[in-house]
């Protein structure tokens, strides 16, 4: 399929009569609309503004590519839009938006629908397009222009392969010190309809500018292509990662100022050996993230329903035998059940793969409950009374993670002819009667015993610990907004309260954490709403969602900030998140919740004192960094 097959002139708006991003994709989706292109109007906007949520399909360079795929839309096709004056579109380079692609496929848009998109995309790199784009004032000038595009790019394309495989042939056959620098990477997109094929363009464009041989992997809607071989891995001088400034990158690399990750060179991508490379804390902490990412919204979901149905069981008739509390909780207690086999369960997917997953669950399940429960004796201290919780899970994890590598390895050398019964018989078996036993009889004794020593120190806290604790944990929320830092207290204190959902201790320390991440997102609302003269247009923009995000207990809203500015934003948020925690555990304010910031508020058992806590760690934070930044020098657009 070519491109003027996908492009037509009741498909284009010449002179766009919208002023904001809104109107913009309002004015081109009631065109869709018109023309047949979309059945339903207000599904494919919230489609579209879902994909801008994932990253701005403002792309630079005055280019916007809207573009979405799903069952509300019938056809594969592109409109085109240009505007004169330019639309302020979020874009990459901050600049206005002049052209506009809104690229539509529907949900079973076949190959060569998604090739020839594919094929629009990478055009656009092309200044020459582009500028002929700018400025042509028909729609049959806009076809012509693609066309003849089109057929000069599968011309060089044809000549390219050819000369990249007689290249490459030659580059094989020299010795490794002599051969040709080669860069690889592998670029996707939610969508694979864009983003993920311009930015293999303009990455391969960069190469050739540079004398580099850069071969990109994509994975779109169609598929992976291009698919990286072993041999090019191997003789990778580096991994790009990323569509902006494509030079930039390559450059860094050659000039190796980028980070190494280091690997058996001879070692495949899949190969446990390669991972088992990786530094120490740095495989560690890729392993934990992964079980906690997946942990989260057992935690999140389960915890908020046990919140409401608190609420429920506090301000409605009934109390505990009201028919919505005992729903609710129950529904909340169930989430939580799983939260230590899922933990442990893919802390051990990580690092076993597949095979490992089973036992870890079963060694998470193991760490969760306590003997007698369910009938099930789990634990060789048969009066054992507090479960292994949290960190027996986590060591679950590991356990069945690192043991699934070293039966891996123990059945390496399997005739090929039952190699078929390694997954399906020997690691399921193995893997269950190995975590069993280790769990029963070494770690469930252990972390039993040091679970109930920590619940019993915790809930025996006096003032001035708990206020020593309280303030560490909130600042710690602060240091890296999302990070090592912000995980490692979050779970510290949403583990305590999983252990007892009832302890008063636990309920301060969730507190605690939510005060000390709503901090960094109110601390650049405050400032970017009352020290505007200090922050950029697009930080004052990002500023007032800040609101609702800290409100929600989202820490990451601050992230762009600290980014931009870290040796001020950091000091500042970590100092006002702490000065929130201090107060926390000074006014011993309990908030038997998850998450959910200051939307669960009815729960605390001081609610005006968590508010008050909040604002004023958020004032403190919001004044030290507005201070400490420098005007910003006046925006000419503005």
């Amino acid at each position: 399929m070519k491109i003027e097959d996908l492009l037509s002139p009741d498909l284009m708006i010449m002179d766009l009569k919208a002023t904001t991003q809104e109107e913009a994709i309002k004015e081109m989706a009631d065109l869709e609309v018109k023309q047949d292109v979309v059945n339903n109007e207000d599904e494919f906007i919230k489609s579209i503004w879902a994909r801008e949520k994932e990253s701005t399909t403002g792309i630079g360079d005055g280019i916007a590519m809207p573009h979405a795929r799903n069952k509300y839309i019938n056809r594969a096709a592109v409109l085109f839009a240009k505007s004169p004056k330019g639309i302020d579109y979020n874009s990459l380079d901050g600049q206005p938006v002049h052209l506009f692609f809104m690229i539509t496929a529907p949900a079973g848009a076949d190959n060569t629908h998604l090739q020839a998109l594919a094929k629009l995309s990478s055009l656009l790199i092309n200044p020459d397009v582009v500028n002929a784009l700018k400025a042509a004032t028909k729609p049959e000038e806009v076809i012509d222009i693609f066309k003849k595009a089109e057929a000069e790019k599968d011309a060089q394309d044809k000549a390219d392969a050819e000369k990249r495989k007689a290249e490459a042939a030659k580059e094989a056959a020299k010795p490794a010190n002599e051969q040709k620098p080669l860069i690889v990477g592998v670029t996707a997109c939610i969508n694979g309809i864009a983003h993920t094929y311009m930015a293999q363009e303009a990455l391969i464009k960069a190469g050739k500018k540079l004398g580099v041989d850069v071969r990109i992997e994509t994975n779109g809607s169609e598929g992976v292509k291009d698919r990286l071989t072993p041999e090019e891995i191997k003789r990778a001088k580096g991994v790009v990662d990323g569509i902006n400034h494509p030079q930039e990158l390559i450059e860094d690399i050659l000039e190796n100022k980028a980070p190494i990750y280091h690997a058996d060179s001879n070692a495949s991508a899949n190969d446990d050996s390669a991972k088992e490379k990786q530094g120490l804390w740095a495989s560690i902490y890729k392993n934990l993230m992964s079980g906690i990412s997946h942990m989260l919204p057992f935690v999140i979901g389960g915890g908020i329903l046990m919140a409401i149905s608190f609420i429920v069981e506090n301000y409605m008739a009934g109390g505990a035998k009201n028919p919505a509390f005992i729903f609710l909780n129950s529904a909340g207690n169930l989430a939580f059940a799983f939260m230590v086999p899922v933990l442990a369960a893919y802390i051990a997917e990580s690092i076993g793969d597949l095979p490992a997953l089973m036992p870890g669950f079963v060694g998470g399940y193991m760490a969760a409950i306590v003997n007698g429960t369910n009938g099930l004796q789990v634990n060789v201290q048969a009066h054992a009374v507090s479960p292994a919780g949290f960190l027996g899970g986590i060591a679950a994890g590991f356990i069945a993670g690192y043991m699934m590598i070293g039966l891996k390895k123990l059945f390496a050398k399997l005739p090929k002819s039952v190699e078929g019964m390694k997954p399906m018989l020997i690691y399921p078996i193995l893997g269950l009667l190995f975590i069993a036993l280790i769990m029963f009889y070494i770690i469930n004794p252990i972390f039993s015993s040091i679970n109930f020593a920590i619940t019993h120190f915790l809930n025996s806290m006096g003032t001035g610990n708990l206020v020593i604790l309280t303030l560490i944990l909130a600042g710690m929320m602060a240091i890296d907004m999302g990070g090592p830092f912000n995980k490692a207290a979050y779970v510290f204190a949403s583990g305590a309260f999983a252990n007892d959902p009832h302890s008063a201790t636990a309920a301060v320390m969730m507190a605690a954490v939510m005060v000390g991440g709503m901090v960094p997102p109110f601390a650049t609302a405050i400032g970017t709403t009352f020290f505007k003269n200090r922050y950029t247009k697009e930080e004052r923009r990002a500023g007032v969602s800040n609101w609702i995000l800290g409100f929600s207990f989202i820490t990451e809203g601050a992230i762009p900030f600290a980014a931009a500015d870290p040796g001020r934003v950091i000091p500042s948020c970590v100092i006002g998140s702490a000065v929130g925690g201090l107060l926390v555990g000074l006014w011993h304010i309990q908030v038997p919740a998850p998450h959910g910031g200051l939307w669960v508020s009815p729960l605390s058992n001081h609610i005006l004192l968590y508010f008050v806590a909040t604002i004023i760690g958020s004032i403190v934070a919001g004044l030290i960094m507005s201070f400490w930044k420098k005007p910003v020098s006046k925006d000419p657009d503005e």
